[in-house]
């Protein structure tokens, strides 16, 4: 109950001290404010970055490792492409070896992707389309969320029926007044039979692909358009998605180099001729990259709170000496010293406190900006960092005031 008083008396004191010096107080607390607003303004815009990119890469999906002929070129340092240029791609007769063989894996799929294809119907058409050949396992590797009609049986997709699964985009623009399901496009001249539509995605940050572009057809039905003699036209790729109980998927990354180094018939001392990426190697490169961005925020912001901090120690100073005969008074009346340092050391971290709730409030206004297609958003997380952040600051520069406070001499405190 004591403890209850107590803090209703120092925010009395804090609100009178407010209220008598609102210039000085004003002038004081901006240092918090705006140390607070700058820390938590980059934290925000940073996760909000960082939130939109990874979605932007959802189309790579998650918990897969992806057999192909180019590593992914990230850490920094040169890239040695002449190492992997005479590296042949993956192919079916492989894919086929490693569905058969393959145990840590939960789904396997390969794709080939052909880019700026056009889609016909009637007098409609749908440009800058990507043609995605895919086998029967896609389904179990990423996710199709199919609005209507179904997607591909393991019958089409072995016989290479003409069969398709169209995006939003296509849908709305080669069918603007009726149901694609059952209707006919044209593909490179060749008729296909609509089975299936895609839920719509929207843009992502990036401009990353996504499905709305989309043209799924059995991977076969694919080859069929683009392949001619030893040329190809389409460079596939395997995806494999790993086990959930496989922690850091060690165990089918192991067992893929395995299998593809005997499909491929490596020595033991040759080195590998394929690369096993994996997708969330992009997102954790991304996450390290937003990191030291964070870090700058902390360096700008500590600047404004080291002022504000200051500014909260000398209300601090000057509160003690204006009050210096009342603590005389509730010394001699039988006020104990940590009552006298909680009543200042409350006042100073309310004082922070307030600073930096209005830093935050700040941030809060400043995420209802439109920026395109990034949207602000301000967490639970980078609030309770901000005031903890200005407790903290509270704390630390009402601490010596109030030690001061405490060990006064009551005779001497009435006296003055």
């Amino acid at each position: 109950m004591l403890i209850f008083k107590l803090i209703l008396e120092s925010l009395r004191f804090a609100w009178n001290a407010l209220r008598s010096n609102l210039l000085r107080t004003f002038l004081s607390l901006m240092g918090v404010t705006i140390g607070i607003f700058a820390i938590i303004a980059v934290f925000t815009l940073v996760d909000s970055l960082e939130k939109s990119i990874k979605d932007s890469l959802n189309f790579l999906g998650s918990n897969n490792i992806n057999v192909e002929k180019w590593p992914y070129g990230l850490g920094g340092g040169p890239y040695p492409w002449w190492k992997y240029m005479r590296r042949p791609h993956p192919n079916f007769a492989e894919f086929e070896y490693l569905k058969e063989n393959v145990v840590n894996a939960a789904g396997i799929s390969i794709i080939g992707v052909k880019e700026n294809v056009t889609a016909k119907h009637k007098s409609n058409s749908s440009t800058e389309l990507s043609l995605v050949g895919v086998s029967y396992g896609h389904k179990d590797v990423y996710d199709i969320p199919i609005d209507k009609g179904r997607y591909f049986t393991q019958n089409e997709v072995v016989s290479a029926r003409n069969v398709a699964v169209i995006g939003y985009r296509s849908a709305k623009e080669l069918f603007p007044n009726g149901n694609p399901i059952g209707k006919e496009i044209k593909l490179k001249g060749l008729k296909f039979y609509v089975i299936g539509t895609i839920e719509e995605e929207g843009d992502s940050f990036l401009g990353a692909p996504s499905n709305d572009d989309n043209v799924y057809l059995p991977y076969a039905a694919l080859m069929k358009m683009y392949y001619s003699g030893r040329r190809r036209g389409i460079e596939p790729s395997i995806t494999v998605k790993g086990l959930e109980t496989d922690i850091g998927l060690a165990e089918l990354e192991a067992e893929l180099q395995g299998l593809m180094r005997r499909k491929r018939g490596l020595r033991p001392k040759q080195e590998d001729n394929f690369a096993l990426n994996r997708p969330e190697a992009i997102a954790n490169f991304i996450g390290s990259t937003f990191d030291v961005i964070g870090i700058a925020g902390w360096i700008i912001g500590s600047f404004s709170i080291l002022v504000g901090g200051f500014g909260i120690a000398n209300i601090m100073f000057v509160s003690v000496r204006e009050r210096t005969n009342i603590i005389g008074i509730q010394k001699s009346l039988g006020a104990k010293n940590y009552f006298i340092l909680f009543q200042f050391l409350f006042e100073s971290v309310f004082l922070s406190l307030l600073g930096g709730g209005i830093g935050i409030f700040l941030v809060y206004l400043l995420s209802f900006l439109s920026l395109g297609s990034l949207e602000l958003s301000l967490s639970i997380a980078n609030v309770t960092i901000g005031l903890g952040v200005s407790a903290a600051i509270g704390m630390a520069s009402g601490i010596i005031p109030a030690a001061l406070a405490a060990r006064m001499d009551p005779v001497m405190a009435i006296r003055s």
